[in-house]
């Protein structure tokens, strides 16, 4: 079949009012942004009217699939991560999670063609969690978004700093409250070496508001959050602003499907610091220091290094340029696309 006769409706994303400017969301309207500029595929507003259906949002604990499939159409369905089953202790399912999760898994089984999901780690947990064979799980990575771009200085880093009340050196960090995410460990090590930290988040922001006995946010009793700035949501604009003046991106997950924020830093040359776990490793390979995310030590010793060694810091950003440049979202729609061609 004719790649122009593939029309593709996508599910869960574009057309159900998922935010498009983080995560899933903003994922799924670059992909379509990407086919639309890559090949005649026709995006469609309409499931009936498409050959192919690509659902791109995934809860282990809600019903994220139809029951019924239409003999006419292919079924892709896009799982970021699997974290919730990985940390059952944070992410309590309950009964009735439980059994939608089983449910979850017999209509993978029974409805979907192929699964895309975005790094070798999270197609080991697909494979382990829903028990679906390797050969329907295809990985494609992902890329930052187009507003993520190196900048020239100017009167904009002024204005950036007294928006946000910014020091002349801080370190980013921009991802939730998630127990994966590992917040705590990084504001520990920043506070031990008195090192202003940004962290980009609305729960983020209003931490002081939220319930601490939630089985999610527990990990997070006894955080000083008192020297954090929290400028809550940012604009695309001033996200990619603030990567360009940071003097360091720490990412210190315990666990990721991908992780994005370290690509992102790396795309305007900032240097990052990363968690030694599988995914983070795949995905930003040898051009980052890691430390172990269970010991503030190790990050002290490792921003330090950073402070230390200017050699090692713009040896760090050169890596990164070329690292990042490895992920771009015409690639990912290019593999994609052939995804789409072998089974319509």
């Amino acid at each position: 079949m004719s790649i122009k006769t593939i029309k593709v409706y996508f599910s869960s994303g574009v057309h159900s009012g998922l935010d498009a400017t983080r995560g899933i969301g903003a994922n799924t309207s670059e992909m379509v942004k990407a086919l639309d500029k890559t090949a005649g595929i026709t995006i469609v507003n309409n499931p009936n009217e498409a050959n192919v259906v690509h659902y791109t949002k995934f809860n282990p604990f809600f019903i994220s699939i139809p029951f019924f499939k239409p003999t006419n159409q292919k079924w892709f369905l896009t799982i970021h991560d699997l974290i919730p089953l990985i940390y059952p202790k944070h992410y309590p399912s309950g009964v009735k999670g439980y059994i939608k999760f089983l449910i979850n898994k017999f209509l993978v089984w029974k409805n979907i063609d192929v699964i895309v999901t975005i790094s070798e780690t999270s197609k080991k947990d697909i494979c382990r969690f829903l028990g679906v064979k390797p050969e329907i799980v295809k990985v494609i990575y992902i890329a930052p978004k187009e507003s993520i771009k190196k900048l020239k200085g100017g009167s904009w880093e002024e204005e950036i700093r007294k928006k946000f009340n910014l020091p002349d050196k801080f370190i980013l960090f921009n991802h939730g409250l998630n127990y994966n995410k590992n917040l705590k460990t990084l504001i520990e090590a920043c506070n031990r070496l008195k090192f202003p930290l940004v962290a980009i988040d609305e729960d983020t922001k209003n931490v002081d508001k939220l319930d601490l006995n939630h089985p999610e946010l527990r990990h997070l009793k006894g955080v000083d959050f008192s020297k954090v700035i929290r400028p809550g949501y940012v604009s695309d604009e001033d996200l990619n602003k603030l990567f360009n003046m940071a003097y360091l991106c720490v990412q210190p997950s315990y666990y990721e499907g991908f992780g994005m924020p370290p690509i992102e830093a790396m795309t305007v040359g900032c240097p990052v610091i990363c968690s030694k776990t599988q995914a983070l490793v795949e995905v930003c390979g040898d051009a980052c220091l890691y430390f172990d995310p269970n010991s503030p030590d190790d990050l002290v010793e490792k921003i330090k290094l950073i402070q230390e060694d200017t050699k090692l810091r713009q040896e760090l950003i050169k890596r990164g340029y070329k690292q990042a440049k490895k992920y771009s979202w015409e690639k990912t729609a290019r593999e994609t696309i052939s995804l789409y061609e072998k089974v319509v």
